[in-house]
C-alpha cells in the first residue's frame, strides 16, 4: 500500500543508520513517520503494529564479519559445462565482454573491444558460462521411483533438467556416484536425468508434475549445498552426443521423445516457474537446428536475449536458432521480412541447382540435387537432402558446384517463427499479424498469452479478460478478451491451434509439431501463466494452472488445420464449469477485486465465465461446421 517516495525514505533511513550517516534515533523517528503518514487512515492499531516492527528491526541488527580474504578474491573464471571444441568466438565474447558487463564493469571496456560485434551479432550460448547459483533448493532424482516419462524435462522453464541416454562405455565412465536405469524400451543404453543445479532456479515445476510410482515421487527438492554432484553429474552428462536412434525409437513430436533432443534455449533470465519458456525450449528442441525468429519486444525479447547473455544456443554441429528483437508495431513485418529475404536467396538456388541437375555431368550431384528439390519446401526432410547436395558439390569441384557452395547455410528449408505476448499480437502488432497471416505464406507466428503486459508492468491488453485487475483497469477489466484465434480462423487458410501444456502434454507437442508443418501460415496461441497472476499456490504450480483453466471452462485447447479432412479438433473435455470461480479466486488478479469491491467482482465474473460457457457452445458448433469428431469425455 505504499508508495514508491515513502518506501524510498524507509529504506534511506534503515541504510543511513546502519552507515552511522544519521544518528540511530532520528533514523527509526524518520521510519515512524513514513510508516504513519503510509499507515495512518487505516488507525492506529496499525500504526502501532508498523512501530514496533521498526523498533524490532533496530534491536535485532547483527554485524557480519566479513572474512580478510575476500578483499583478493579472484574470479572463478568461466564454468565449462558444455564442449567448446569450434566455440571460441563464445569463450572469447564471455571473457572479452560478458564477465565485464556482468560485473557492472561494463563503461570500462574500450571502443576496441566491440571490433568483432560491429555488426550487431554476438555468439549464441554465452547464457551457459555464467552458473548463477540463485537456487536455495534444487531437484534431486531418485531411480527407483522414475517411470521415464520426461515430463519434468518438458516442462522445465530454464532447459536444467534433461534425460540423457548414455552408452555402456559413457556410463562406466560417469563420476563416481551418478545413478542410472536401463532406458526402458532400449536396454542397450543408460538413462539418466540430469541436473545443472547452478542453472536451476528452484521454481519446483518439475517435481510437481512428476507422476512418481505409487504416489512417491521420482524428484526432491533438496538443498543446493548438499547436492554439489548434481553440477558435476551434468557437466559430464551435456558433453555426450545426442542419441539419434532413440529419438527416432520414442519419435521426437511426443513428450517423451522431444525431450532426447538437446533445448537450443537454456538458462535464460525467466522468471522461476515461468508460463512461457516451455513452449519456447520445445519448439527449439523440435526445430532450432534450422530456426529463424523473430521476436517482438515484450517478456520473451527479456528473456530471450538481454545483453550481454543469450540463452538461445547451438548443437554440436553449430547449429542453432538465428533471433533477432524487433518493435511491439513492428515485429511480425521484421519476421515476414526474414522470410521473404530467404525466400528470395533460395529461389536463387534453386534456379542454379535445377541447372547442374539438368545439363550437370556428375551423375552423384544430379541424384542429390534432384532430392534436394524433391523436398524444398519440407522442413523435416530437406535438412538431410541439404546434407547430400552439399557433399556431392564439394566432391565435384566444378565452378557452378563452388557458386551453389558459396551460399550453403542458405541452402536448407528454415523455420521462420515470429515471438511475442498478447500485448504485441492482440495489441499494438495486431494490424502486423493479421497482415503476415493472411499472406498465405509458411510462417509460423507464436503467441505467449500471459493476458497482460506482463515486461512493463502487467498493464492491461486485449487479452485480458472481464474482470481481471491490471493497470489502466484497477477496478477490473469490464469488456471481454478479444478472440484472436476467430479472427484467424476466418480465413480459412490459417493453421490455428490454441495450447496449455499443463493441461494436455500431447496436445501441446502435436499442434506445434502440425503447425510448423502446414505449408502456410500457422498461429500458436499458448496459455502461459505468469507471476502478475498472482497465482496463489506460486509459481511452482504454472502447469498445474494451466490444467485448471482448461477443466474449468477458462481456456480451451483446440486446433483448426486447413489440410486436415475434419479441420476443427476440440481437444479439451467438456469443462467442469462448478469450479470456475474457485480457478477465479485462486489469483490475486481476480480475488483482489473480490477483497476491494465484493458487489463488482460478483458482477464482473459472473459475466467472465457468462462468457467462457458462451465460447465452449460456440467452439460446439464449429465441431458441427466442419465434420469433426468431438473427443471423447
Amino acid at each position: 500500500g505504499m508508495g514508491p517516495a515513502r518506501i524510498n525514505t524507509i529504506l534511506q533511513s534503515a541504510f543511513f543508520k546502519l552507515t552511522g550517516i544519521i544518528p540511530e534515533e532520528q533514523a527509526i523517528d524518520l521510519m515512524k513517520a513514513a510508516a504513519k503518514a503510509t499507515y495512518g487512515r487505516k488507525g492506529d492499531d496499525v500504526v502501532q503494529k508498523n512501530w514496533a516492527a521498526i523498533d524490532a528491526g533496530a534491536k535485532q541488527v547483527v554485524e557480519i564479519t566479513v572474512p580478510e580474504s575476500w578483499k583478493d578474491a579472484e574470479d572463478e573464471g568461466l564454468h565449462m559445462t558444455h564442449a567448446t571444441e569450434g566455440r571460441q568466438d563464445v569463450i572469447d565474447f564471455v571473457n572479452n565482454i560478458q564477465a565485464k558487463v556482468n560485473a557492472q564493469e561494463g563503461n570500462s571496456l574500450p571502443v576496441s573491444a566491440f571490433k568483432d560485434y560491429v555488426d550487431g551479432t554476438t555468439p549464441s550460448g554465452s547464457s551457459a558460462y555464467e552458473k548463477r547459483g540463485i537456487a536455495v533448493n534444487v531437484p534431486v532424482w531418485n531411480p527407483e521411483n522414475c517411470i521415464q516419462c520426461n515430463r519434468c524435462a518438458y516442462v522445465c522453464p530454464h532447459a536444467v533438467i534433461r534425460p540423457v541416454a548414455l552408452t555402456a562405455e559413457e556410463a562406466a565412465n560417469a563420476p563416481e556416484g551418478m545413478k542410472t536405469l536401463d532406458l526402458t524400451g532400449m536396454k542397450e543404453y543408460k538413462f539418466t536425468m540430469s541436473v545443472s543445479a547452478l542453472d536451476c532456479t528452484g521454481c519446483g515445476s518439475c517435481v510437481n508434475v512428476c507422476p512418481g510410482k505409487k504416489g512417491a515421487k521420482a524428484l526432491a527438492m533438496e538443498n543446493l549445498e548438499a547436492s554439489e554432484n548434481e553440477q558435476k553429474y551434468f557437466d559430464y552428462t551435456v558433453k555426450l552426443p545426442v542419441k539419434e536412434d532413440v529419438i527416432a525409437k520414442f519419435k521426437e513430436a511426443t513428450v517423451k521423445g522431444s525431450q532426447f533432443k538437446q533445448p537450443l534455449l537454456e538458462f535464460s533470465g525467466a522468471c522461476a516457474g515461468c508460463g512461457e519458456t516451455p513452449y519456447a525450449k520445445l519448439i527449439t528442441q523440435l526445430f532450432g537446428d534450422r530456426m529463424y525468429i523473430a521476436n517482438a519486444t515484450g517478456c520473451s525479447s527479456i528473456w530471450g536475449n538481454s545483453s550481454p547473455s543469450t540463452p538461445y544456443t547451438v548443437n554440436a554441429k553449430g547449429q542453432g536458432p538465428a533471433w533477432s528483437n524487433s518493435l511491439f508495431e513492428d515485429n511480425a513485418e521484421f519476421g515476414y521480412g526474414m522470410l521473404l529475404a530467404q525466400r528470395a536467396i533460395r529461389d536463387g538456388l534453386k534456379a542454379k541447382v535445377e541447372d547442374v541437375v539438368a545439363n550437370g555431368t556428375n551423375e552423384d550431384v544430379k541424384a542429390a540435387g534432384q532430392e534436394w528439390l524433391d523436398t524444398f519446401a519440407v522442413g523435416a526432410t530437406n535438412g538431410a537432402a541439404t546434407d547430400k547436395l552439399v557433399a556431392a558439390l564439394e566432391a565435384c569441384g566444378c565452378d557452378k558446384a563452388k557458386e551453389i557452395l558459396a551460399q550453403k547455410d542458405f541452402l536448407a528449408k528454415k523455420s521462420q517463427w515470429i515471438f511475442g505476448g498478447d500485448g504485441w499480437a492482440y495489441d499494438i502488432g495486431f494490424g502486423g499479424v493479421d497482415h503476415v497471416l493472411a499472406s498465405g505464406r509458411d510462417i509460423n507466428v507464436m503467441v505467449f498469452d500471459t493476458e497482460v503486459y506482463s515486461n512493463t508492468g502487467g498493464q492491461s491488453s486485449k487479452s485480458t479478460p472481464t474482470g481481471a485487475i491490471a493497470q489502466f483497469a484497477a477496478g477490473g477489466k469490464e469488456t471481454k478478451k478479444k478472440d484472436m484465434a476467430s479472427i484467424a480462423m476466418s480465413y480459412g487458410y490459417v493453421y490455428v491451434a490454441q495450447i496449455s501444456m499443463g493441461a494436455d502434454f500431447n496436445q501441446t507437442v502435436k499442434a506445434i509439431a502440425e503447425a510448423e508443418a502446414y505449408p502456410g501460415p500457422s498461429l500458436i496461441i499458448a496459455y502461459a501463466p505468469c507471476i502478475n497472476h498472482g497465482i496463489k499456490k506460486g509459481m511452482s504450480k504454472a502447469q498445474t494452472e494451466e490444467e485448471l483453466a482448461v477443466k474449468c471452462g477458462y481456456w480451451h485447447n483446440f486446433r483448426f488445420n486447413p489440410a486436415a479432412e475434419n479441420k476443427f479438433s476440440l481437444d479439451s473435455k467438456t469443462p467442469d464449469m462448478e469450479n470456475y470461480m474457485d480457478f477465479l479466486n485462486g489469483e490475486v488478479r481476480y480475488n483482489s477485486l473480490q477483497r476491494q469491491n465484493p458487489e463488482k467482482a460478483a458482477r464482473l465474473f459472473a459475466k467472465n465465465e457468462s462468457e467462457a460457457q458462451a465460447r465452449y457452445e460456440y467452439l460446439q458448433k464449429l465441431i458441427t461446421l466442419y465434420g469433426a469428431d468431438k473427443k471423447e469425455d
